[in-house]
């Protein structure tokens, strides 16, 4: 029962995030509409999706304490599929074909991950952390974790290879950290709040600190992949990444599936796999849509001699750019 609320928590909760992303797009879409450009901050509506969104991650966290890392992570596939049907209800969007394929995909693998999940038990104490941090699996895994992490940094700092794969696998090996580090606060703050007073062991401040940490680091490598490409090619890996290291955190140090059956860990690798590549079929040959700027500087336009500025039609389709037909322009 324990393990089936932090399921349906964190399922609501990554429904709520979807919600959330579609509100705050439709309030940019708002702000682009209008004659007079605001600042997106000044939009209730988009204030409002930041509140739901907020509350959505606070869910998520909550389910962390209830829920093995191994079944939370995955339910993160809920979130792609809510915004993909959702941008069809409320943002008018045409349903595709590999919207209805990869969202069957990804529902069909949930229900395996959900089926097969390990059930171990999530009363984790501060005294049973401190024996994860000091076990032999943990010290190799956080070793060689840090040589990948260190090679991975030399090549992005020094030669500056800004690969999308370089980046997201700088951000999966921080988002280990995270998940161990949330999944421990978690669970220590919903044994205190049981009468279990947890909070008063230094393991408590220590998975505090790496998770604010690693999460403010895991958050700069992500933002210079979504400015780098777009952001249809960021999801669907980020999330593969993601899932995959706290999936394998999760086995290492809370040890998860130490006494799963065999079928069980294979059906439920399947079921990972099934939710991958559902993902991808959804975010596959998806256009990245871009807001339009409200006025274009003719002094920057080939063949123009003109230093005004042109201020289209706010009724045109192509509001606030050229039409794309004259390639001089381009």
């Amino acid at each position: 029962q324990t393990q089936l609320l932090g399921v349906l928590l964190a399922a609501a909760s990554n429904f709520l995030i979807s919600v959330s992303l579609n509100i705050q797009k439709c309030a940019h879409l708002r702000l682009a509409c209008q004659t007079e450009l605001k600042p997106y901050y000044t939009s209730k509506l988009w204030w409002c999706g930041i509140a739901l969104l907020g509350l959505g991650e606070m869910g998520n966290f909550t389910a962390y304490g209830f829920a093995p890392v191994a079944l939370v992570a995955p339910l993160g596939c809920v979130s792609v599929i809510g915004s993909a049907f959702i941008s069809v209800l409320f943002l008018k969007k045409a349903i595709r074909a590999a919207d209805i394929l990869g969202g069957t995909l990804t529902v069909t693998g949930t229900f395996l991950l959900v089926t097969f999940a390990p059930n171990v038990a999530q009363d984790l104490t501060a005294r049973q952390l401190q024996n994860y941090l000091v076990s032999w699996p943990f010290l190799v895994y956080s070793i060689l974790e840090i040589i990948i992490f260190c090679i991975l940094l030399y090549f992005y700092k020094r030669k500056a290879v800004k690969h999308i794969v370089v980046l997201l696998m700088m951000v999966a090996l921080l988002a280990s950290l995270t998940v161990i580090a949330v999944k421990a606060v978690a669970s220590m703050i919903t044994l205190s709040a049981k009468g279990k007073m947890q909070l008063t062991y230094p393991v408590f401040y220590i998975m505090i600190v790496l998770m604010a940490t690693s999460c403010a680091f895991q958050v700069k490598f992500l933002n210079q992949a979504m400015h780098l490409y777009e952001v249809t090619a960021v999801a669907p890996i980020n999330f593969v990444f993601f899932t995959t290291s706290a999936i394998i955190s999760g086995v290492i140090f809370y040890q998860e599936f130490q006494s799963a059956a065999l079928l069980s860990v294979f059906m439920f690798l399947f079921g990972c796999l099934l939710s991958f590549l559902g993902v991808f079929v959804i975010a596959r040959n998806k256009k990245e849509e871009h807001l339009q700027i409200p006025f274009i500087d003719c002094g920057h336009i080939p063949g123009q001699k003109l230093t005004g500025k042109i201020q289209p039609d706010s009724h045109s389709s192509h509001y606030g750019t050229l039409n794309d037909e004259d390639d001089s322009v381009k």
